[in-house]
């Protein structure tokens, strides 16, 4: 399976309800149709047990934690076949290697978190269903990237397409200073890498997505949740809520709308109403001149209109000869001049 990384509104679109539900099912299966609502590309999830994630000796109070926000493998893929009857994109972080051989048939896309970018055996079993997959870069220096990079892609050929593996830029706090979303990152690991890259936003609001956009994003993941007021778990303050959603995506419209063509060429507007040749310069005489004058930067100048000889030629234009008289300003030709 490959995948081009675009979406249905310019870069591809993850709300990522993740733990939000914090394990209650039917609160997870009202988030999961809100998303269905808002028309993204793909609807995350993170799958997970306690026991397989967190150690119980060394971290218990995390490990209690993932538990108290686990959902059964039957309510999972209930999830999964929800979205996936929509006709929206269902993808998860797994983070449970028992779970990817009941998951796989909902996955298009298998999502890398932040903290499983160095988790080798745990990427070598997802290599194994050969999906595309997406690397959250969050806690990494530019040197774990391009080991991750290059330890993908020495699993299995398939990942060396730019479209079976993508990058996103991420900081892996929450909430984050706008100051710490470093979205020139993006464009950075484009350069060094030359994958797709997009980015994970874990600032408050959905300002951050749109100017990441407009850099340069091609993947755009966001938390997601139907209110933050009331909300003690800390994922739902840095989550778009419906509407906000919405007001994005007719942002990034406009975003698309503004950043056109990228390649640089005369629109048609503009030779329309003959700008090519009415707003650039011509060489012209900048007084009378005589037959046999030669010509030289004290009788001739540029202006506008570009009729005759074209600015760009004024050097070569030094020092020929002219073989006629001519006005101030009128139009000169190479047949003029020896």
């Amino acid at each position: 399976m490959t995948i081009n990384f675009k979406g249905k509104h310019g870069p591809l679109l993850i709300a990522e309800i993740g733990g939000n539900h914090e394990g209650d099912f039917e609160y997870a299966k009202r988030l999961t149709q809100l998303a269905i609502d808002t028309d993204v590309d793909y609807i995350k999830f993170q799958l997970y047990s306690g026991d397989t994630l967190v150690s119980s000796v060394e971290n218990p109070d995390r490990n209690k934690h993932f538990k108290k926000f686990e959902l059964t493998k039957a309510q999972n893929i209930e999830l999964a076949e929800m979205v996936k009857a929509a006709g929206i994109g269902y993808m998860a972080s797994v983070w449970d290697e028992e779970v990817l051989s009941w998951i796989d048939p909902y996955m298009d896309i298998y999502k890398i978190g932040s903290g499983d970018l160095t988790a080798f055996p745990v990427l070598k079993t997802t290599s194994l269903y050969r999906k595309p997959m997406i690397v959250s870069t969050g806690l990494s220096t530019e040197g774990d990237v391009l080991e991750v990079v290059d330890y993908i892609r020495s699993l299995d050929d398939y990942y060396k397409s730019e479209d079976s593996l993508a990058l996103l830029q991420c900081t892996s706090m929450y909430p984050i200073a706008m100051s710490d979303a470093n979205l020139d990152v993006v464009q950075r690991l484009k350069d060094l890498t030359g994958l797709p890259v997009g980015y994970s936003d874990h600032t408050v609001g959905s300002q951050a997505l749109k100017y990441a956009y407009a850099m340069g994003a091609q993947i755009l993941e966001f938390h997601f949740t139907d209110t933050r007021e009331g909300k003690l778990f800390r994922d739902h303050q840095v989550s778009l809520i419906p509407s906000e959603v919405k007001g994005l995506i007719e942002e990034l419209a406009m975003i698309q709308v503004l950043k056109g063509n990228p390649v640089k060429e005369p629109l048609e507007i503009e030779k329309e109403a003959n700008h090519v040749e009415t707003f650039r310069r011509a060489v012209y005489p900048s007084r009378d001149i005589q037959a046999g004058e030669i010509l030289t930067k004290e009788n001739l100048t540029v202006l506008r209109p570009n009729r005759g000889i074209d600015a760009r030629a004024f050097d070569q234009v030094l020092g020929k000869v002219i073989k006629e008289d001519v006005k101030k300003h009128q139009r000169l030709s190479w047949e003029m001049m020896k």
